[in-house]
């Protein structure tokens, strides 16, 4: 009798209950119902399917701030689908991802489950996506953490209270389909100061002055660092000439050799915001791309026949590693690199205020090295999770060593001095491809000993301006965010983006411009808000959170604190801020090519654009014109387009397909002096913003100051690039 049960359900004629595994993506689902096997159903929520609605605050003030949760539009038929899974299930394991917000998942999913089915319901929880942590996790499951859903519930009352009254204000003050938030809004106070910085900052003229030195055949280049004994502050021409002038017949002695060894320590794993700052400036990945592809790393890739999660979860603000993975990496580093095998494991200090709920980021499994998965990964993967092993492996390994040969040359009253670095012991840099700059300098130099004496060859003064305060960059304004307290690894990419898609700060070659929309929002925020819209109150708020979510401060207390003085001075703005509506259009002599109406130029949520002042009877827009368009013959305009998916912004002329001229430069409202086509806006490390002629053939290249002239360096590329709106 046994023997035909078992028969009939290896036919599949009648399937017994299985546990229903609860996940948040489909692609990490599909990657642990392959490690569970037979027995287990794993099925993904796709995020958030229970929330608070869009269309009004749903939060009760008058009861203690009870939010109002629905069901998220759209998402009701999976819901139901869970619940008839849950239902059918012997026991339902709850894995959304082990932080706030997958625990409010979890929270609301258990909820809509308690009625629906008599399966016991539990929460697991990993730090990776491995055979073994999710074994161990299902053995192990637990409840629901009450503290952490209050948190996040905190989190969301207080950013909708503050939101949905905020939002209204610019509404009425500002434009129409405007809106604010808590932490988004200090972001961009920050990017909005630094840019005044920028603008304010008034770059000053200096020299420098470096000479050529030559001993038999070899010849090598140092730089002028005293005069008469103290640091030379050359400001003018002048200055530099006069001294070269009283050296320039000098005998040229070497005065003083010097050797310092230095001991470069390995970095610690990555947390959320470095492994954010590395792929910016090491990739030139925006944060969200980072996190992106992070999240595919995390949730699993075919190698081969097995997928496999590649490394541990990506939102964390801690560095401390697993006892199991430290045996992973020096059993990894015993076969590969005995000789850089430090005798102890090295432990990294967790940083003031991290929650260290997870692992810092790792590889899952060190054997697979970046060259042995290289094949199974995108290029975008592979680089990415090429730092991200990298750094790990580095962590555990011991410290490089590096030799630093100093020469001090006195031509009479001057001392010049060049360097030279080299690693003497690459211990940790053994699996690290790329060196840093400042670790190793390579300057090659004849054997010297002091008191010989050089020719001097040549003299190289140079004229420099004083560079101003940098804008922020996805890297910096992630740092900056860090280093102020201001959200979590969780919140850095979402706060970039927010303030990107809502087109109060742009991109501008990787360096983040508040827009004139965001400037506007900024001054009317910080002025009718300083308290709210600062650092300090941001970062007292995820303080209090934390208290929360440790079961030391009540949640509705922390918002009831909060909410009363922020209404009041809602509402007192409402009657007393100046309204600004009409100042944002502005007529111009365009006529509409439809009806014949003066065009008006009006501040989208994209940026300007202009429309008919016909409207609503003409319904026409268009795009700026930014310059007249330089090719021979052609009487179109250059403006604003965007590539069709990716949407990213490059200039092209109106009279496409007629006229392919192109360019991914921002065009200016200044011509060139040597052949009248414009000038567009370019950046690079050495001259720093400045502007340059379109026109191939021309030379013409000048500073932003418009004080300076530099060698062109930079071609156009080639116009073969044919995209539209």
């Amino acid at each position: 009798m046994a023997e035909k049960i078992g028969k009939k359900i290896a036919s599949g004629k009648k399937k017994s209950k299985s546990t229903l595994v609860i996940v948040e993506s489909p692609a990490k689902a599909k990657t642990i119902e392959k490690y569970l096997g037979t027995g287990y159903t794993v099925k993904a929520s796709m995020g958030h399917l229970i929330d608070l609605p869009k269309s009004r605050m749903a939060i009760d003030i008058d009861h203690n701030f009870e939010p109002e949760y629905i069901t998220v539009r759209g998402r009701a038929k999976l819901l139901k689908e869970l619940q008839r899974d849950a239902k059918k299930a012997t026991q339902v394991l709850l894995a959304s991802d082990n932080d706030r917000e997958g625990e409010a998942i979890a929270w609301h999913l258990r909820n809509a489950f308690a009625d629906k089915t008599e399966a016991p319901v539990h929460r697991i929880v990993f730090n990776e996506i491995t055979p073994v942590a999710i074994k161990a996790a299902v053995k192990a499951p637990g409840d629901i953490d009450e503290h952490k859903v209050n948190a996040q519930k905190a989190r969301r009352v207080l950013d909708r209270l503050v939101g949905y009254n905020l939002s209204p204000l610019l509404w009425k003050k500002v434009k129409n389909g405007l809106s604010a938030g808590r932490v988004q809004s200090v972001a961009l106070r920050l990017i909005c100061e630094r840019e005044h910085e920028v603008e304010n900052f008034i770059p000053e003229e200096y020299w420098s002055l470096d000479a050529d030195f030559i001993k038999g055949k070899s010849n090598f280049t140092a730089q002028l660092v005293q005069y008469k004994g103290t640091k030379p502050e050359l400001k003018s021409e002048e200055e530099v000439t006069r001294i070269i002038d009283l050296i320039k017949n000098s005998d040229c002695i070497v005065s003083n050799i010097k050797y310092t060894d230095k001991t470069i320590r390995p970095k610690a794993p990555f947390t959320t915001s470095k492994m954010q700052q590395m792929s910016a400036n090491r990739l030139g990945y925006t944060s969200r791309k980072t996190m992106q592809i992070a999240q595919q790393l995390y949730e699993g890739v075919n190698i081969g026949s097995n997928r496999v999660g590649l490394i541990t979860y990506m939102r964390t603000d801690s560095v401390r590693i697993s006892q199991t993975a430290i045996d992973d990496v020096r059993d990894w580093l015993t076969k590969n690199y005995p000789d850089d095998l430090p005798e102890k494991p090295i432990q990294y200090a967790v940083g003031k205020g991290a929650q260290d709920a997870h692992e810092g980021i790792r590889p899952t499994y060190v054997q697979y090295t970046p060259d042995s998965v290289r094949e199974y990964l995108t290029r975008d993967q592979f680089r990415l999770y090429s730092i991200i092993w990298e750094r790990f492996v580095s962590s555990q390994m011991n410290n490089a060593k590096s030799r630093t040969t100093s020469v001090e040359i006195t031509a009479g009253d001057a001392l010049f001095r060049v360097s030279s670095s080299k690693i003497v012991d690459k211990g940790f840099y053994h699996v690290i491809k790329t060196l840093t700059s400042k670790d190793e300098k390579k300057t090659l130099l004849p054997s010297l000993k002091e008191g010989e004496k050089l020719e001097l060859q040549k003299f190289y003064p140079e004229q420099h301006f004083t560079q101003g305060p940098a804008r922020y960059t996805d890297a910096s304004i992630v740092r900056t965010l860090e280093e102020k307290g201001i959200g979590r690894p969780s919140t850095y990419a979402p706060i970039i983006s927010v303030l990107l898609d809502r087109y109060y700060v742009t991109r501008s070659n990787k360096q983040l411009v508040p827009t004139q929309l965001g400037r506007m929002i900024n001054d009317i925020l910080v002025a009718s808000f300083p308290n709210v819209i600062s650092e300090d109150f941001t970062a007292k708020i995820e303080n209090e959170l934390d208290q929360v979510e440790q079961n030391n401060l009540v949640w509705n207390t922390m918002i009831s604190d909060f909410y009363g003085p922020f209404k009041e001075r809602v509402d007192e703005m409402m009657e007393k801020q100046e309204c600004v509506k009409g100042f944002l259009d502005e007529p111009t002599d365009i006529l509409c090519e439809k009806c014949g109406k003066p065009m008006v130029k009006k501040l989208g949520r994209f940026g300007f654009f202009l429309a008919c002042s016909g409207f609503p009877e003409c319904h026409n827009t268009r795009s700026i014109p930014l310059a007249k368009c330089p090719m021979p013959g052609c009487n179109g305009e250059i403006v604003m387009r965007k590539t069709k998916g990716r949407g990213k912004e490059f200039y092209g002329c109106t009279n496409y397909p007629k006229c392919n001229f192109i360019t991914h430069f921002k065009p200016t409202d200044q011509y060139c002096p040597k052949c009248g086509w414009f000038l567009v806006e370019k950046f690079d490390k050495k001259n720093g913003t400045y502007k340059s002629c379109i026109n191939p053939d021309c030379d013409f290249l000048h500073s932003a100051d418009e004080s300076v002239e530099f060698e062109k360096d930079q071609t156009i590329p080639e116009n073969d690039e044919k995209e539209t709106e």
